[in-house]
C-alpha cells in the first residue's frame, strides 16, 4: 500500500484531464484579467504600461505555479483540493486588488500573492516528510519565502513598490530555470521537474480560452453600449474576428503538438520558458482588449500615437509570444509570421488613421498569417545550437 506522502502524488495512471477545481481555478482570472485590461486603460502611458505589467506577471505566476502544483500532485486528494481552494480565493483577492493595487490596495495584492505560494509550499513541504519529493517543496518554499520579503516590504511602502515588485518577480520567476537551487537542498534535478505533457498542454488552452473570452467579453460590453451604427458594428466584427483568428493561430500548428514537446523536452528548459511565452501572449490578448474597446467606442476618431500603438500592439505582442513559442517547440523560425510582425510594426510607427481602418489592418494581418499557416507556408528551420 502507497504511503500518505505517495499517493498526493499524482500517479502514472491518473487522468490527464483537468479537474474540476484546476477550471474552477481559472475562474479566478476571469475577474484579474478584466481588471487589468481596465487597469491599463486608465493610464495608457509607457508607465502605465509598466506597472500593468507587473501586476500581470504576478497574477501569472500565481496561475503558472498552480497549475505546476496540480501537475505534480493528486488533484482529487483532499489536501491538494484544499490548497487549490486557497488559492481561487487568493487569486480572486489580488484581481480585487489591481485598479489600486499600486495605490490603497498594494498590502491586499502582495498579501494574496505570497499567501498563495506559501501556503502552498508549506502544505506540500509538511504532508510530504519523509518522502524524496520534500527536498523539492522545501527549495520551492524557500525561494518563495526569500521572494515574499519584496513583496511585503512593497506593500507597505508605496514610494518603493514597483522596483521592490519587480525584485520579487526576478527571483519568482529565474527561480523554476535554475532549478530553486538552495543551500544545504541543492538544487531540483531534472526527473523532479517533470510535467505531464498533455494535461499542462490542455491548461494552457484552457487558460487562453479564458483570456480571449475576456476580449470578446470587453467587445460586446463596448458595443452593447453604442449606437449600433455602421461604423462601430464594422469595428466589433472586426474584433470578433481577430480573437477567433488569434485562437486558431494560438492552436495551428504548434499548440497542437505542446504536449508532446513538454513531455519529451528538458523540464528545466521548455517546462519553463512556456510559462514565460505563454505570459507574452496573454498580455497581448489584455492589449487587444484594450484597444477592441477604443475601436468600438470611437471606430470613426482618428487615432493619435498612443490608440494606433495600442489597437497595433496587442496583436503583435501575441504575435511576438507565439514565434518564440514554435521556435522554442520546433526550432524553426516562421518566416510569414516574422514579416508580418514587421508589417504591425511598421503600421503602428506611421498609420493616422480612423480607429476602424486601424483595427481593420490588424485584421488583415492576422488573417494572411492564419492563411498561411493553413496553406502549409511556416517556416525555415534555425540552426540548433552546438
Amino acid at each position: 500500500m502507497a504511503s500518505r506522502p505517495e499517493r498526493l502524488l499524482r500517479g502514472s495512471d491518473a487522468p490527464l484531464s483537468a479537474s474540476f477545481l484546476e477550471l474552477f481555478f481559472d475562474l479566478a482570472f476571469v475577474l484579474a484579467l478584466s481588471q487589468l485590461a481596465g487597469h491599463l486603460l486608465h493610464d495608457l502611458t509607457v508607465v502605465g504600461a509598466l506597472r500593468t505589467a507587473v501586476l500581470l506577471t504576478g497574477i501569472w505566476w500565481i496561475w503558472v505555479t498552480t497549475t505546476w502544483f496540480a501537475d505534480w500532485f493528486d488533484p482529487e486528494s483532499p489536501t491538494i483540493r484544499a490548497v487549490l481552494i486557497v488559492a481561487t480565493l487568493g487569486s480572486l483577492l489580488a484581481g480585487v486588488a489591481v485598479p489600486q493595487a499600486l495605490d490603497g490596495r498594494g498590502l491586499l495584492f502582495a498579501g494574496a500573492y505570497v499567501a498563495v505560494h506559501i501556503a502552498r509550499g508549506t502544505v506540500t513541504a509538511f504532508t510530504l516528510r519523509g518522502h524524496p519529493r520534500q527536498t523539492r517543496a522545501l527549495r520551492i518554499l524557500c525561494w518563495f519565502s526569500v521572494s515574499a520579503v519584496a513583496w511585503l516590504a512593497g506593500g507597505f511602502l508605496p514610494e518603493w513598490r514597483v522596483p521592490l515588485w519587480l525584485l520579487g518577480l526576478a527571483i519568482d520567476l529565474t527561480g523554476p530555470r535554475l532549478g530553486w537551487p538552495t543551500p544545504r537542498l541543492g538544487r531540483t534535478g531534472r526527473e523532479e521537474l517533470h510535467l505531464a505533457g498533455e494535461h499542462f498542454a490542455e491548461r494552457y488552452q484552457q487558460i487562453m480560452i479564458i483570456a480571449l473570452g475576456e476580449l470578446v467579453l470587453v467587445a460586446g460590453l463596448t458595443y452593447g453600449g453604442t449606437r449600433l451604427d455602421v461604423a462601430e458594428t464594422a469595428a466589433f466584427l472586426l474584433v470578433f474576428a481577430t480573437s477567433l483568428l488569434i485562437g486558431l493561430l494560438y492552436v495551428t500548428p504548434a499548440g497542437l503538438r505542446l504536449g508532446s514537446a513538454i513531455e519529451h523536452a528538458d523540464p528545466a528548459r521548455l517546462g519553463v520558458i512556456t510559462g514565460y511565452l505563454h505570459l507574452m501572449m496573454i498580455a497581448g490578448l489584455v492589449v487587444t482588449a484594450v484597444g477592441a474597446e477604443l475601436s468600438i467606442a470611437h471606430p470613426t476618431q482618428v487615432g493619435d500615437t498612443t490608440a494606433v500603438v495600442v489597437i497595433l500592439g496587442g496583436p503583435m505582442l501575441f504575435l511576438l509570444g507565439r514565434i518564440l513559442l514554435s521556435l522554442a517547440i520546433h526550432q524553426r523560425l516562421s518566416w510569414p509570421r516574422v514579416v508580418a510582425l514587421l508589417l504591425l510594426a511598421g503600421a503602428a510607427a506611421v498609420l493616422r488613421l480612423p480607429l476602424l481602418a486601424v483595427s481593420a489592418v490588424a485584421t488583415g494581418v492576422v488573417l494572411v498569417i492564419v492563411v498561411l499557416d493553413h496553406a502549409g507556408i511556416h517556416s525555415y528551420r534555425s540552426p540548433r545550437p552546438s
